[in-house]
């Protein structure tokens, strides 16, 4: 195919509740990503990434608007994107990209199940898009229309698109993927937001659901330090896991050779992520919404335009600085009221003291906040409002973690006396971020 713009196309794949240790290039022992693996020999690898909101729908409005959850009203579940947000779609748009959507939306509805504005089982409509007005084949909650063999969801003229019968749910939304990239004429630069399900547990089947073949062919792994002696359940569940990641990972994989064929790969950035990732019900009642990093850290993976030569970037970053990281790859400044910070300059060493630390919202199972450092997890929560409210004036020290010398954060210091100083310290510097992120500056007092 002749290329016939300069412009960079953009493809964001995107995973969701996936653990970073889950890849091989971070650690994992068996070969579940061989493809992310050489993605990232080839790329950037960013070693310490993390969620700026370990729940699903949050993690979105995020990644969408480049602003926190609370700053747009969606930082639980099931609350819609404000149609007048502005999103990455709708910047990529002015910048002349056709834009593209498939898979897992998760920003359509609000209210009570079954209502008007209820859309997790029905076809989001247009304005409930975010801006994906070029392509669109998704479905609001896909968890809700499609188990790991069969289901569907919905095109952009609202009609449902059954998945082929016998096909996994990865590999189907892989093949509409592939279609989508056959349909580009090389005439406009491209963004394509591909949204996995996988390796999210399959909600009516309480349970998670890799392809069939999974709890044989993984079944025999080392066990991630954080659940090593844990009850949970990932004894019965951590094969299928797995065998959702490889599968992620074959498709990965099928993507990378179609841009090949297409001969446009050395023009387009592929950035692969997850939202959250999965602690196994080992912290709270299941499987995330906690400050650990079980559930918080991600892989993030990129791949060509200024992201190449096999470099790993050890400064942390979060979700929070791919919006404008994408916008800067479109050719576009990042707008002011963008929180986050453009990877590239990391990357490039243009960076300008680039903060240690990442700042997580908290919701659903508590109404939270966290920061984490290199050296330090600390978490507060508000003991009068529940995982429902935005904020709160009053929190409480909840968890204290040295993340050097206890990395599967099994003893929390947070009562411990000795270490006063430090939750003074980092108590400080989180109620810097809360106002950073809009919040008015709470008071935050010990645990007793």
């Amino acid at each position: 195919m002749t290329k016939k713009h300069n412009q960079t196309n953009i493809i964001f794949f995107f995973t969701d509740q996936q653990r970073w240790d889950t890849c091989g290039c971070y650690g994992q022992e068996l070969p579940i990503t061989p493809n992310l693996d050489r993605m990232a020999n080839e790329g950037v690898k960013f070693e310490r990434a993390f969620t700026c909101q370990p729940v699903c729908g949050p993690a979105r409005a995020c990644i969408q608007t480049g602003k926190y959850a609370t700053e747009v009203g969606c930082h639980t579940n099931h609350r819609m994107l404000p149609i007048d947000e502005k999103t990455i779609a709708n910047w990529l748009s002015e910048a002349g990209y056709e834009v593209g959507y498939i898979g897992k939306w998760h920003l359509a509805s609000t209210g009570a199940i079954g209502g008007l504005d209820d859309f997790r089982i029905k076809p989001v409509p247009p304005e409930r898009r975010g801006g994906y007005k070029d392509f669109w084949l998704a479905s609001d909650v896909l968890e809700f229309t499609s188990h790991s063999y069969d289901g569907h969801m919905f095109d952009g003229d609202m009609n449902k698109r059954e998945f082929p019968e016998g096909r996994y749910r990865v590999d189907a939304l892989g093949d509409w993927a592939l279609e989508y990239l056959d349909t580009r004429n090389g005439e406009k630069p491209f963004f394509l937001f591909l949204s996995f399900i996988e390796p999210h547990h399959q909600n009516d089947h309480n349970r998670y659901e890799g392809p069939y073949d999974s709890k044989e062919k993984w079944a025999n792994y080392k066990v991630p330090g954080d659940l090593v002696g844990t009850e949970g359940d990932w004894r019965e569940n951590y094969p299928d896991y797995l065998g959702c990641c490889n599968s992620l990972d074959e498709n990965l994989g099928r993507i990378r050779q179609k841009l090949d064929e297409m001969g446009i790969a050395d023009n387009t950035l592929i950035i692969f992520t997850s939202d959250h990732g999965s602690h196994f019900r080992t912290r709270n009642s299941e499987y995330k919404r906690s400050c650990h990093d079980s559930c918080i850290r991600i892989p993030m993976v990129i791949y060509g335009s200024n992201f190449t030569g096999g470099v790993v970037i050890d400064e942390l970053v979060s979700l929070i600085d791919l919006p404008s990281t994408i916008l800067s790859a479109g050719g576009l400044k990042k707008p002011d009221y963008m929180r986050g910070n453009p990877l590239q300059t990391l990357v490039n060493g243009t960076a300008r003291e680039w903060v240690d630390e990442v700042f997580l919202q908290i919701s659903e199972s508590h109404c939270g906040r966290a920061i984490r450092t290199k050296e330090w997890k600390y978490s507060v929560r508000a003991p009068e409002k529940t995982g429902s409210d935005p904020d709160s004036d009053i929190y409480i020290e909840d968890y204290l973690y040295d993340l050097i010398a206890d990395p599967h954060e099994r003893n929390n210091l947070v009562t411990e006396k000795s270490y006063a100083d430090i939750r003074i310290e980092l108590s400080s510097r989180l109620k810097g971020r809360m106002i950073q992120a809009g919040e008015k500056e709470p008071k935050i007092l010990p645990k007793n």
